[in-house]
């Protein structure tokens, strides 16, 4: 069973930037597409980014349009890990951060819809505030 597990958040001034990283045991997800969606008091979880594999050592990232530029979804295959750096960080920012695999090879129009995610972490909390 594939567990997930992040990394790296925490506090952060306007304009910061923070590395989130995540984990996986139990498995690699090095085919899965892997996301990260975050989700603020009171708001639905919405999507953040998706690294998807497209076949050899390829991979393709999504963006939400509110990251677009700013964040940037990386993998390290030896480490079997999935980082989000994310740079000029605004309070608009601040939510619970969480990995996402799915064991599906999602469709562009679905990787950013949570349900189809079946593996998640625990969440990572990231405040972005002066």
């Amino acid at each position: 069973q594939l567990e997930l597990f992040e990394s790296g958040g925490g506090w952060v001034q306007p304009g910061g930037s923070l590395r989130l990283s995540c984990a996986a045991s139990g498995g690699t997800f090095s085919n899965y597409p892997v996301g990260w969606f975050r989700q603020a008091p009171g708001k639905e979880r919405e999507f953040v980014a998706t690294s998807r594999w497209i076949g050899g050592q390829a991979y393709t990232a999504y963006y939400a349009d509110s990251v677009k530029g700013r964040f940037t979804i990386s993998r390290d295959k030896a480490k079997n890990t999935v980082s989000l750096q994310m740079n000029n960080l605004g309070p608009e920012d601040t939510a619970v951060y969480y990995c996402a695999a799915s064991s599906r090879g999602l469709i562009v129009s679905t990787i950013s819809k949570p349900g189809n995610y079946e593996y998640w972490g625990q969440g990572t909390q990231v405040t972005v505030s002066s």
